[in-house]
Parts: structure tokens; sequence; C-alpha cells
């Protein structure tokens, strides 16, 4: 399925070419997240103003979980509580943190009139597989069982996530659904990796291989699982899970220049068909990456927009 990408989304790519960023596999972890945190500065919009942005620590069995609550200034509250969505960053399970994504955070807030909580999980190399997993599955039930003191209505818990975070939160909505969490309402999966085979084909077609590279994907992939086996793991695989029956409503977004293009469409068309309520929503002339770039690419600030309905659609 070929991929032509839109005037401004080839505008934005030709401009990363000419910046002559190195790609993040030659360049070693450490560097790749300076680099990533670089991109992101440049192509954030404007955040938006909110009621208050303040530090948390989420209690963990290694320690301490660093988290981020962002209260719109017009929660949607009833009895003085608001929905609340658990925001999982993106950046391959290797780069990324909250800063890196906090406009996006922001925007999330205030376009769904909710809380956002996003969690620093632990990143791979220093930790592998499945680090980011007990870390995502502690943070939903930790904030869970102390909402009221958040001032969240518990009943109106919603997980998502851009590509790995995207990944994490299918994987922490599988787990609570098995009984390892709390009743969710739903799970925003924006662009999500669902299948490290890698095998579909937009993995193999040369259109895909823009900013999210070919390369890159493998290098993520070997600095994050501990092998192939892990592979097979439903838990670094949701896609591979036993049945996607009984997950909560979820809004999938993929993008037609994207490796992970073909598994995301895929694993929303498997939770239509377990009898989940599915919003999908393509963005064909899009890369991987797209949704943090609002400040060059528009069609960035309509996804946020419609999440934000989607999200307040869920009650």
């Amino acid at each position: 399925m070929p991929a032509i990408l839109d005037p401004d989304a080839a505008a934005v790519f030709k401009a990363f070419q000419k910046a002559g960023r190195p790609p993040y596999e030659t360049v070693g972890h450490t560097v790749a997240r300076e680099l990533y945190l670089a991109g992101r500065v440049v192509s954030n919009p404007e955040p938006p103003e909110l009621e208050s942005v303040k530090p948390l620590s989420i209690p963990a069995p290694h320690g301490s979980i660093p988290a981020r609550i962002y209260t719109p200034k017009n929660p949607r509250q009833a009895d003085g509580l608001a929905p609340a969505l658990v925001f999982f960053h993106g950046g391959g399970w290797v780069i990324g943190d909250l800063d890196s994504h906090d406009v996006v955070c922001r925007k999330l807030a205030d376009e769904g009139r909710l809380i956002v909580i996003s969690v620093d999980y632990r990143l791979a190399p220093e930790h592998k597989f499945p680090a980011a997993v007990d870390d995502s599955i502690a943070a939903t039930k930790w904030i869970a069982e102390n909402a009221r003191q958040l001032g969240i209505d518990a009943s109106r818990l919603s997980v998502g996530g851009d590509s790995a975070g995207g990944n994490l939160a299918a994987v922490v909505a599988i787990s609570a659904r098995d009984g390892d969490g709390p009743a969710l309402a739903g799970q925003v999966l924006i662009y999500p990796a669902t299948d490290f085979a890698m095998t579909h084909p937009s993995h193999s077609e040369p259109e895909t291989s823009l900013l999210l590279t070919h390369s890159v994907i493998k290098w993520f992939r070997d600095h994050y699982l501990n092998g192939a086996a892990d592979v097979h793991d439903w838990r670094a695989s949701p896609a591979r899970a036993t049945t996607l029956v009984g997950l909560p409503p979820a809004y999938v977004l993929t993008a037609g220049a994207d490796p992970l293009r073909d598994e995301g469409d895929e694993y929303a068309a498997r939770l239509k068909e377990a009898g989940v309520a599915v919003t999908y929503r393509h963005f064909p002339g899009q890369f991987h990456g797209f949704f943090t770039m609002g400040k060059l690419l528009q069609q960035a600030n309509v996804a946020a927009s419609e999440i934000g309905a989607w999200l307040k659609a869920l009650g």
C-alpha cells in the first residue's frame, strides 16, 4: 500500500533530512535521548494554559515512578471528581520522558477537559522488558487506588500513549481486564506497536522508512527485549494475547507512512471482531511521530482535538 506524504509532512521530513541529525542507532541511547528531546522542542505547538501541572511520585516495588499530573481549567467534574487519562510516552522504550511529551499531555488535558497523568516508566537498555510494563501496570493500579485523593473519578479512568506508549497502554488494558488492575473506561492507542515479529508489509515498504526507519525499529527492539522468546510474550506483543474480548472501548490511530501502520490497523480490526467498541482513525499522508508535531503539522492538532472529543464521549 504505497504511502504518499501530505505536502506539509513532506516539507517537515525534508527539513529533518537537511538538519543532518544522525540516526539514533549510530549515536547510542544516551545521545539519542538528547536528540529526541531537542526535536520535540522545535516541533511541539504552543501549550494551552492549564489550572495546574504538578510532579507526582508513584510508589513501586523498585522505589518510585516519576509522574506528572495535568489538571485543566474546566475539568468535567461530577461530585468534585474528574475523568482521567494515564499516559505513556513514546520513544521505542529507549528514549522519551515526561518533558518530551509535556505539551501533548497538556493538549489532551485541555481538549478532553480531564486530568492527565504522564508516567515516566523505566527505559531500556538499563531496564529491559518487562520493566516498562511492570511500571505502567503498577502506576495505573496506584492511580486507581488513590483516585479520590488525586481528584479523579476511578470509574472514568482510561489509558493511552503513542508508539511504544500505545503498546504499553494496550498491555495495561489487557492486564487490567485479566484482574491485574482497575476496570478501565477506554484506551487511546496512537500508532501503537503491537507485534514484535515485525512481519507486516508496512515493515518492509521503502515509503514507510522515514523518521522511524526500519533499522531504528530493530535498534529499539534489541535494546528493549531480552531475546527472541520475548517476541511471543503478549506483554511485549499485545496482538499475541489469547483473546481481545472484554477490553475497554478503543481509539486507534494509524499513519500511512509508518512501519507500524499495518499492525495498528490489524489490531483495531481484531478489537472490533472481539466485540470491542473501536474508533479507528487513519491519517494516510502522515508519518510516524506526527502527533507530537502540532507546531509544524496541523493534522496533529486535528488528531488531538478528535481524541479529546472521543474521551469526552466516554463520559
